[in-house]
């Protein structure tokens, strides 16, 4: 686990159950959730840029398979 600066979602509240976002060096964001904090996703700027517009724009395709 890096010692980077780990970001609260500010629409977390004051619930335990949270998304924290980080910068790395090597330019990637990780995302984690605050109760698994082991547990990262890694992406870059602008794929999280993408995904965030597709969210907003309720744009997302559905998943191929379901999730197990």
């Amino acid at each position: 686990m890096s010692t980077s600066a780990w970001q609260k979602s500010s629409y977390c509240g004051e619930g335990n159950n949270c998304l924290n976002l980080a910068a790395f060096p090597d330019h990637t964001i990780r995302i984690r959730e605050s109760e698994t904090p082991n547990a990262e996703v890694t992406t870059t700027r602008p794929q999280l840029g993408s995904l965030i517009a597709a969210i907003k724009h309720d744009t997302l395709a559905p998943a191929p398979h379901p999730l197990p």
